[in-house]
């Protein structure tokens, strides 16, 4: 027997991902991912810039607390909006859904905003930037929840890793965008240092250019939801099949509305969000100072971080176009953890290399060629991470509240990116210490994380009920 409907194709009490949508439900995570790229890249060095004027000093490791507490107040926003709009998406009934209002004043209100950062920047005005920033990122949480919610309200919980590695990479092309953008930032020289340590102002454009690209994209990937995914129809039409994905959840006890949560997947629940604590405590705490790293402690230009950041991506891409599958053959928590190992491996051989290679030492002016392969190992291993983490969280709750446990999940790394700007700037304010302490930090947070992988509930599917491979690729008549 064989039902066919728009959006899941049944053979044999198989489950099929719609790989088309599951793309176009993408385009929400490329303006995150492409907005991020440019706000995480460009804000922190801007604000290290602003600050050192304002305060007067040479030594930029002094400002670094400020812009880590900059960065953090951001996150702190976001940890208080991002669960409030996911609980109010849930309950949100509109002609258009539950998500799309969300996503589209968000990206709108958002989109206009961007690009005033470098406009105020130009100006020499710190507070204008800093308020700009506050205003750009609560609205960027209006649409964030929503829109990542969009895949789990639209996939059975079986195919959600594999649909989350095609959002990823969806996501990663819009980190691409902003990074090809970014080329323009470099080679402008806008920022490079000149031999009095002052930061040349040259042509506004050139550094308004990234912000004001993203913007646009951002746009655009709001309109392609808003004319091809029709929310209401699609939910109808999934109803069904979301319900009998219920059935094969990688969970220790069913979900059921109508009672409290089992203490075994609260249990579960918390493990995942105290590691996934840890692994963004480790992964945004350099990610924030990677810029820095490269201008202050390697004395080069951040032509190597744009580099290094492409590099990485690639890896990334390759892993969450084979997290899925390597989930489906060894199951959730171990890939998770195989990606965690090899994510601290790398951070372990950055340390090692930053201690013993004179291509890592103070001021050598170059980009370590090793860092472009450390930065693929660690993309590769984090991507085996995301794209089978939130799948693990949303897999703990129905349909009814995917917004608010896309919260939770939110709000936990958001409270590492909250804490981990200030903790590292505040390292730096410590005699001895400056930004070689980037890859040690990253072990300690990364091994911690690692050890609590390991107390998570392994639970496998019938892998025999879910198509792989060509088969599942393949959408019928």
């Amino acid at each position: 027997m064989e039902k066919e409907n728009n959006s899941i194709q049944v053979k044999d009490g198989g489950f099929k991902l719609n790989y088309k949508r599951t793309f176009i439900i993408g385009f929400a995570f490329f303006g995150i991912l492409l907005f991020w790229q440019v706000y995480d890249s460009r804000c922190p060095t801007l604000l290290t810039s602003l600050f050192s004027e304002a305060f007067g000093v040479n030594d930029e490791t002094q400002v670094q607390y400020l812009v880590g507490v900059v960065m953090a107040l951001d996150n702190l926003a976001a940890l208080i909006l991002l669960p409030i709009f996911g609980k109010l998406s849930d309950k949100t009934k509109t002609p258009l859904g539950k998500r799309m209002p969300y996503i589209l004043v968000g990206t709108f209100v958002s989109a206009v905003a961007f690009p005033f950062i470098p406009v105020l920047y130009h100006y020499n005005n710190a507070v204008g930037v800093v308020v700009m920033m506050a205003i750009v990122m609560i609205f960027m949480m209006m649409y964030r929840n929503p829109a990542v919610s969009l895949m789990p309200d639209m996939t059975p919980k079986p195919l959600r890793s594999k649909a989350n590695g095609i959002i990823n990479i969806m996501g990663y092309i819009g980190g691409a965008f902003a990074t090809v953008t970014g080329i323009i930032f470099v080679l402008s020289d806008y920022l490079k240092l000149n031999e009095g340590a002052e930061w040349a102002y040259q042509n506004i454009w050139v550094i308004e250019a990234p912000f004001l690209i993203a913007s646009i994209l951002m746009i655009v990937s709001a309109l392609v939801l808003l004319f091809t995914i029709k929310e209401n129809k699609i939910a109808e039409e999934m109803k069904d099949e979301l319900k009998r994905g219920e059935e094969y959840a990688e969970i220790t006890d069913k979900v059921d509305d109508d009672k409290p949560m089992t203490k075994a997947n609260k249990i579960m629940l918390i493990l995942i969000l105290v590691a996934e604590f840890f692994w963004f405590m480790a992964d945004n705490g350099i990610g924030t100072f990677m810029s820095n790293y490269t201008i202050y402690h390697l004395g080069g230009s951040t032509q190597g971080t744009m580099i290094n950041t492409i590099v990485g991506g690639v890896g990334s891409v390759i892993g969450f176009a084979l997290g899925g599958i390597i989930a489906g053959k060894i199951g959730r928590k171990w890939t998770v953890f195989s990606g965690l190992t090899l994510s601290v491996a790398s951070y372990a051989v950055w340390g090692i290399l930053s201690e013993c290679a004179p291509s890592f030492a103070y001021g050598v002016g170059e980009f370590p060629f090793a860092l472009y392969i450390i930065w693929f190992i660690k993309g590769f291993g984090m991507s085996l991470v995301h794209v089978n983490s939130y799948p693990m969280v949303v897999e703990l709750c129905s349909s009814k509240k995917i917004g608010a446990f896309t919260g939770y999940y939110y709000a936990s790394s958001m409270v590492a990116q909250t804490i981990t700007p200030m903790l590292l700037g505040t390292l730096m304010l410590i005699e001895g210490f400056d930004f070689g302490i980037l890859p040690f930090y990253a072990l300690i947070c990364g091994t911690v994380s690692l050890i609590i992988v390991l107390f998570i509930k392994s639970v496998k599917i019938d892998k025999t009920t879910i198509k792989t491979g060509l088969e599942a690729m393949d959408q019928g008549d």
